[in-house]
């Protein structure tokens, strides 16, 4: 029990409480029995004073009856154990115990040296001084005595019947002693409330204590030590719950921060291995499916030159001739995605692909009831594109949106026009540099399926990665840092610490500090560097002004696709298809669009269908 954390706190705890209750009810308890006894010898020596006053004209008077009988009366009260009146040899001259009367007192045994040092006799001494507490016997209570001396007076001596002269200055001493039975009661009684009171409050302060280190300590460190075992038998997807934003919070959402970041590498290692098996098996297909396909080919292109009167035979050689260069085309296609090969770019008429797609799975789609809505632009400009892979991108969209629809049937609608586009919210950083020429692009973070730029801040002790969205105008950064950034934190590049903060400029808009990152020839990007601001500036393209884009919309009433796997379908080897689809048909149509420089967006319900939106900009490099 005492190797766990939250064992070891309340324990220091609890021993810190019975440390400092303890120490208080010490000095509460001797406080209080101090002014018990305060009280008790303030009352004897208000007592002694009345008895000195009272007996005063009758000692002056010699009336010694009337003098014992006050003593006794003032003897009989509760807790007065005695009274007694001493001479200044220490003669017991009256007490309210006859018995003891005319008897001698030892001096020391009744602290007579208070008043007698060296025999000289004090004239003044403090209540303190001419008290005294003793016992009769082991076994009997305490008694407290107090001496009120009786100091001679003018009326003394000068009184006939007195035989004191002048200069004696303490005729005698008035002794008074109490019981301090009750108050010794009341002392135990108050050191017994106090050892309870205390045992309570430990106890009290001892499970308070447990309750909120278990809550706060023991329970947020036994999650977090489940969630290290279940990381290290290869879960990363465990997550832990929120914890508030304290310490422990904070780390646990570091922790669910990194595990989340070990998944991605461990995601973006396997896509590696998957891309380099890929590559390896385009490499034999290539070498495999071609040499039939030569075959294929060359025996349908001698049968179309030997048929040249059957035109019915002609179009079907005509189809399989066109066929079978499309796959040698789609086996390149293939090694292109995996070589990220640059497409060859030729004027073409967007709309004649789209009929062209059309018409190689037409058949396709009217087996399946799929009902063609074409609303296409016919005064469209031509584009500058590789026609195969725009070719093969579409066809690939109408078989997915075939499959979605199912043996029931349902509509496929295409439509294409030409719209002008603002950058902002639109362009891509496809390339980032700091001032050392280090690349800023992040491959292993993706932000909409796009590489994100990456900067390192440094706060006060800590450091951590940001994220900033690649599309100028998004603003979809993210800031998961696990700890606030001051006004004077660093924001460098994580490879050399180099500073990439804009010198001389502030934010417009909140006067925080500006980024700036070389753009590889498209000028330079700025943006705030605030989580809570989204000014942002890149002014190559800004001058630009609008662009020309062609629009194209594929609409089918198909199933749909979950929200969840939205942000998915583009990866390589993701598929809704289950063992029917590879995964890579999607993961191809990104990579030729954005080789084009153009985007491609998904919209989907589930039960209502799905919307591809593809942008190609109207003018392209060759």
């Amino acid at each position: 029990m005492f190797k766990k954390i939250g064992f070891r706190l309340i324990f220091a705890v609890a021993l810190t409480s019975l440390t400092i209750i303890g120490v208080f009810a010490y000095f509460n308890v001797q406080s209080h029995s101090r002014g018990l006894l305060h009280e008790v010898e303030r009352h004897a020596n208000q007592l002694g004073e009345t008895v000195i006053s009272s007996t005063r004209f009758d000692m002056m008077l010699n009336q010694r009856d009337r003098i014992q009988q006050v003593i006794n009366s003032i003897g009989t009260q509760p807790q007065i154990r005695d009274v007694r009146i001493l001479n200044k040899v220490g003669k017991i001259i009256y007490s309210s115990d006859t018995t003891n009367i005319n008897q001698m007192v030892d001096k020391k045994a009744e602290s007579c040296y208070a008043c007698h040092s060296a025999n000289a006799p004090l004239e003044k001494i403090s209540i303190t001084a001419r008290t005294r507490i003793f016992q009769i016997d082991s076994g009997s209570s305490r008694v407290m005595g107090i001496i009120t001396p009786i100091y001679n007076g003018k009326s003394c001596w000068q009184a006939a019947c007195h035989v004191h002269p002048k200069d004696q200055k303490v005729l005698g001493v008035l002794d008074v002693t109490i019981s301090l039975a009750e108050v010794d009661e009341t002392i135990q009684k108050s050191e017994l409330e106090i050892v309870v009171f205390a045992l309570v409050a430990i106890l009290g302060v001892g499970l308070l204590i447990g309750f909120f280190v278990r809550r706060w300590v023991s329970l947020p460190i036994n999650s977090l030590l489940s969630a290290t075992k279940q990381v290290s038998m290869g879960n990363l997807n465990y997550s832990i719950k929120n914890m508030g934003d304290d310490e422990i919070g904070m780390l646990a959402y570091s922790f669910n921060n990194m595990t989340k970041k070990l998944s991605e590498a461990r995601m973006q290692l396997f896509q590696s291995d998957k891309m380099a098996s890929l590559g390896r098996l385009a490499a034999g297909v290539a070498h495999e499916i071609n040499n039939p396909l030569t075959g294929v080919l060359t025996y349908s292109s001698f049968l179309l030159k030997r048929t040249q009167d059957n035109a019915e035979y002609q179009e079907d050689l005509k189809v399989i001739v066109r066929e079978t260069l499309r796959c040698r085309e789609i086996v390149k296609s293939l090694l292109d995605f995996a070589r990220q090969t640059v497409p060859k770019k030729n004027y073409a008429d967007i709309n004649e692909i789209i009929e062209r797609a059309i018409g190689v799975i037409e058949n396709q789609l009217s087996l399946n009831k799929v009902k063609i809505i074409k609303e296409l632009d016919n005064y469209l400009p031509k584009i500058t594109v590789d026609a195969n892979q725009i070719q093969q991108v579409f066809i690939n969209l109408f078989v997915n949106a075939s499959d979605a629809i199912g043996e029931n049937g349902g509509a496929l609608t295409v439509t294409t026009h030409q719209i002008s586009l603002s950058p902002y919210g639109v362009a891509q950083i496809k390339k980032a540099l700091c001032p050392k020429r280090h690349s800023l692009i992040d491959n292993d973070f993706k932000i909409g399926g796009l590489p994100s730029l990456k900067v390192k801040v440094i706060s006060e002790n800590n450091d951590g990665i940001i994220h900033l969205d690649p599309v100028y105008g998004k603003h979809r950064n993210h800031f998961d840092l696990g700890f606030s950034v001051t006004k004077d934190a660093k924001f460098v590049c994580p490879d050399c610490n180099i500073s990439l903060i804009l010198n001389n400029k502030r934010c417009p808009e909140c006067g925080s500090a500006l980024l700036a990152f070389e753009t590889n020839g498209q000028g330079i990007y700025e943006v705030c560097s605030s989580e809570k601001n989204n000014w942002e500036k890149w002014e190559f393209v800004d001058s630009a002004g609008l662009s020309e884009y062609i629009e194209i919309k594929i609409n089918d009433t198909g199933s749909g696709i979950n929200s969840e796997d939205l942000s998915k379908i583009f990866e390589p080897f993701f598929s809704t298809k289950g063992q029917k689809g590879t995964g890579l048909g999607l993961a191809v149509i990104w990579g030729i669009i954005d080789n084009h420089n153009g985007t491609i967006t998904v919209e989907s319900e589930v039960g209502k269908g799905t919307t591809f939106v593809i942008r190609l900009p109207l003018t392209q490099q060759r």
